[in-house]
């Protein structure tokens, strides 16, 4: 499996967007770190994050909204929320 920051910043919008689950996102983040092969820029912060994300699982450990904010932007994307009323 070929790993870039950009691959690992859908994964981690196809979570927020709840379109994966937590559990999916560690399973998958586990798979990348042990098989995976980093390519591009920066693969020091994809190993970072991609260890981070295979503990998120771990109730001590989690996964809040200013650590998802915080990975977006080490892949060097900015979240934005957008809210509508459920009717």
């Amino acid at each position: 499996m070929i790993l870039t920051k950009q691959q690992l910043a859908v994964n981690m919008l196809n979570y927020l967007q709840h379109k994966t689950t937590l559990p999916e996102l560690v399973e998958w983040a586990e798979s990348a770190f042990m098989d995976g092969e980093i390519q591009g820029e920066d693969p020091e912060v994809v190993r970072d994050i991609l260890a981070r994300l295979g503990l998120a699982d771990v109730k001590a450990f989690g996964l809040f909204w200013e650590e998802c904010n915080d990975i977006m932007l080490r892949l060097g994307y900015v979240l934005k929320i957008d809210a509508g009323l459920v009717a």
